[in-house]
This record gives structure tokens, C-alpha cells and sequence, in this order.
């Protein structure tokens, strides 16, 4: 059989650090970058005697995305402690949720290729994390900082059917969480990594193959390249008359491959019992009601205004809605001048150029919505030319200065005097003859060599249309 007649069926285990200040059920603090072993507690630790107490802010941030996603919410839920050899776990299991979960039968909405695609859930459900073994040429070291912190494990339905499809979800998850404020996002320090399910089937079959599972992979650069190599490595087996093995799988980024790290257990290999030092976790109304009143307006709907109210397009709208505060400063902005499509222009071709040159984020920007929206109003008003304006905006990035300031400082006031135009504009026909007659011999375009003339002798400050008018005008006399 060749590639074409499988279908590849794929779903995500996505696992989210949420941003609390301490762990998921004790007072330890939780902070990247800290110290080897210097966030720890007798509960981490897993200490006789130390017992677990739920931290009510993860819990404030698992109802959130919950809500985000259009997911039903258990009103009773309970921890389980799931029993496996963790070397960075010290208590021998992790406390996790396994058939109460908080959170189930959520949507993701995402768009592939312009092409709008939607993803159900089947759980988001609350968890501790493990540790980090760190491996040396004779030895392993152990760090147990992260032990503990809290996260949300997002499990899909297997209903994606490509890798492109996998690394669009992945982008719209981060996008999401960090959009409510529930997690950083950052792959690089771990706050989002995934685990793949891949298998194949002849195509139109409805029962599913045998999958293979990818572990944490933590870019969506990986987990396309990742599932891509596995699609191709379960091809080549059943085009050969093989079996695929129901295996965990780790892939190697670097190689460009995976290779087997075990069989895959099932769920009753865990051995889930419910936590007996944690009781049932319970929501009541008001706790949801408080969630959903402080739910944000969400990315779609976001993209959906933006384009009615300021007549943006869509795909100005998907760069606007990247992060939530690049947003919230372009309708600040769009707001304080009257044009959001000059605004959003501004924003996409000279702010985020800016930003992603210094690699800033929004918040770190040294320019102000309302100082947008002054130097458009200075260029509305004939004090600068669009060119100057430019000029003005770099100036303003690097010192923070107003552009009414920057403009009066350094004389850039546009020059709109005819008399002075014109002055310039005769003195660059009587030096250039040549090109004058050219011109008058109906080769127009030539106008664009007088304008850069004029421009020059006046420091780019003359009046573009008043230029033109004038040299119209000359050159045809």
C-alpha cells in the first residue's frame, strides 16, 4: 500500500504550568531558575507526616480555561494519587485527577491553511509535576524544584489529522492560556510541552490503529517534525506487512528521530486510587459565577470585533490578537486617533518591526497608544510629512520623548510655504535641463526625479503634494 491509503489520527496531551506563586499542594515556592533543590518543603519531599493542601489559586486558573474552552464544569471533583516510579518524585506517585476530573468536553477552535478547524476535549484535569533528572557521563543528579508545581493536562479527542494540524492547536493553546493569564506559555523553560498520540488506519476505516506515543516535546517546530517521522515510521511498517507496537516513544530533536523508551502501560497499571489525605474538591455556583464574570473577551471574538469596528482586515486582526496587551495598546491607540487602519498600519510595520528587533514585548515598549495616535495627528495636520513621521517614530522608540517634542527640538516642521517650494523646485529644473525636457517630451514619470530634488534641498521637510502641484506646474509652463 503506499502513504496515500493511511490516515493519520493524532491527539495531544498538552501539559500547562499555571502561574501560581507557590505549588500545586504546598506552601513551597515555585520559581524557574532557582537554585538546584532550593524550592522544596517536607510535602515535596514526601516527609512522614506531611500532608497536602490544595492551593485554591490553581484551581481559580483551571476553571478559567475551562470556561475559555466551553468545557463542562464538575461541580465535585477528587485527586487520585497515581502510582508509578518517579526517581524525581520523591513520595512514589503523583497526586493527579483520573475519573473525576475538573473540566470536560471543551472546544478548540483553530484555523489551518484559512481554513477554520474545531478540536473537542476530552479532559482538562489538575496535576502536580515531577522533579528533573539531570544525566552526566557517570552519574545522575536530581532536582526537585520543579516537583510539586502545579499544572492542567489539556487531553484532545484524536480527531487532528496531520502534523500541520498538531502545531496550529499547540500555537492556539499557548495563545489562549497566555491570553487569560493562566501560564506563560514558555516552552523553553517547560510551562507547555506535549505528549503525541499517532497512529494510522486505511483510510475510511472509523476504528482506530495502534498508537504510539511521543513524549515531551516542547516546540511546535518539534512536534510537527516529531509526528511527521512517526507517520512516516508506522507507513513504512504497515506497508511492509508489519504490526505497529503500542510503545512510548522519545524524540530526539536533534537526530531528527525517536526511539522506544517503553511498552505503554494502560491506565490500571498506575494503580489510581483516590487521594485519602485530599477531600473531594467542590465548586459551587458562586465560585463559577465569579470566573465567568472575569472571563477576558476571547481571541476569536477579539479578531471578529476588531474587523467590524475598525474595518481591519482578517489577517491584520491575527497579528493584533497575537498577545492580548498588543491588542488592548492597538485599540488604545486606534481609539485616541479615529483611524484604526492608519493605526494598525503604524503598529504592524514600524512598532512590531521595532519590537522584535530589540525582542521586546509590548509591555516593555517605550512608546506610549496615545503618542501613536499624536504623530498621526501631526501628519493629519500638514506640521510633518509621512517620511519625517518615520523619522520621528524611531526617535520616539528610542527615547520615549513625545513627538510634538521631538518634532519642535529638532526643527522638522514640514516646510508648506509655496514661495519657498517653489524657489526649490525652479532651481532643480534650471539644474537639470535634460531631465526637464524629457518631461515636456511626455515622459511624466520623470516628476518623481524633480520631487527627489526638491526633497533634498529642503531636507525632506517640503510638502509632497504641494511639490508635486508646483512642479506640475513648472515643468508644463
Amino acid at each position: 500500500m503506499t502513504a496515500t491509503k493511511w490516515e493519520a489520527v493524532i491527539g495531544l496531551e498538552c501539559h500547562v504550568q499555571l502561574a501560581t506563586e507557590t505549588k500545586a499542594f504546598s506552601a513551597s515556592a515555585s520559581i524557574y531558575g532557582a537554585p538546584p533543590n532550593s524550592c522544596t518543603d517536607p510535602t515535596v519531599l514526601g516527609l512522614p507526616g506531611a500532608l497536602p493542601v490544595v492551593n485554591r489559586r490553581q484551581i481559580e486558573l483551571a476553571l478559567t480555561l475551562g470556561l475559555a474552552t466551553g468545557s463542562t464544569l464538575r461541580r465535585r471533583s477528587r485527586f487520585s494519587r497515581k502510582h508509578y516510579f518517579y526517581p524525581d518524585l520523591p513520595k512514589g506517585y503523583q497526586i493527579s485527577q483520573f475519573d473525576e476530573p475538573l473540566c470536560e468536553h471543551g472546544t478548540v477552535e483553530f484555523v489551518v491553511d484559512g481554513v477554520p478547524r474545531s478540536v473537542r476535549l476530552t479532559r482538562i484535569h489538575l496535576e502536580e509535576d515531577a522533579g528533573k533528572n539531570l544525566h552526566r557521563a557517570k552519574r545522575s543528579l536530581v532536582d526537585l524544584n520543579r516537583a510539586g508545581v502545579p499544572l492542567v493536562e489539556i487531553v484532545s479527542e484524536p480527531e487532528l489529522r496531520s502534523a500541520e494540524e498538531a502545531g496550529e492547536y499547540m500555537r492556539t493553546l499557548r495563545q489562549l492560556v497566555r491570553w487569560l493569564g493562566i501560564s506563560d506559555g514558555n516552552m523553553e523553560e517547560g510551562s507547555l510541552r506535549c505528549d503525541a498520540n499517532v497512529s494510522l488506519r486505511p483510510v475510511g476505516a472509523t476504528t482506530l490503529g495502534t498508537k504510539a506515543e511521543l513524549k515531551n516535546i516542547n516546540s511546535f517546530k518539534f512536534v510537527e517534525r516529531a509526528i511527521e517521522h512517526e507517520i512516516a515510521r508506522q507507513t513504512a511498517i504497515l506497508d511492509a506487512g508489519g504490526r505497529v507496537v503500542q510503545e512510548s516513544r522519545l524524540w530526539d530533536a536533534d537526530a531528527g528521530t525517536s526511539h522506544a523508551m517503553r511498552s505503554k502501560e494502560e491506565a490500571h497499571d498506575y494503580r489510581y486510587l483516590p487521594d485519602p489525605d485530599l477531600p473531594p474538591l467542590v465548586i459551587d455556583e458562586e465560585w463559577i459565577d465569579r470566573a465567568r464574570a472575569a472571563l477576558p473577551e476571547l481571541p476569536t471574538a477579539r479578531r471578529q470585533r476588531l474587523v467590524a469596528e475598525y474595518g481591519l482586515t482578517v489577517a491584520d486582526a491575527r497579528v493584533l490578537t497575537e498577545e492580548r496587551a498588543l491588542a488592548d495598546w492597538f485599540e488604545a491607540a486606534a481609539r485616541a486617533h479615529g483611524d484604526g487602519k492608519r493605526v494598525s498600519n503604524w503598529v504592524q510595520s514600524e512598532l512590531l518591526r521595532e519590537l522584535n528587533r530589540d525582542a521586546r514585548t509590548i509591555d516593555a515598549c517605550p512608546i506610549r497608544p496615545e503618542a501613536l495616535a499624536a504623530l498621526l495627528r501631526l501628519i493629519d495636520d500638514g506640521t510633518i510629512s509621512g517620511k519625517i513621521a518615520k523619522e520621528v517614530f524611531t526617535k520616539m522608540y528610542a527615547s520615549g520623548d513625545a513627538p510634538g517634542v521631538i518634532v519642535e527640538r529638532e526643527g522638522l516642521v514640514q516646510v508648506t510655504d509655496t514661495s519657498a517650494i517653489e524657489t526649490a523646485a525652479r532651481a532643480a529644473i534650471d539644474a537639470n535641463p535634460k531631465q526637464a525636457e524629457q518631461y515636456r517630451a511626455g515622459k511624466t514619470q520623470m516628476i518623481g526625479f524633480f520631487v527627489g530634488q526638491v526633497m533634498k534641498a529642503t531636507g525632506g521637510k517640503a510638502n509632497p503634494a504641494a511639490v508635486n502641484e508646483v512642479l506640475a506646474r513648472l515643468l508644463g509652463a
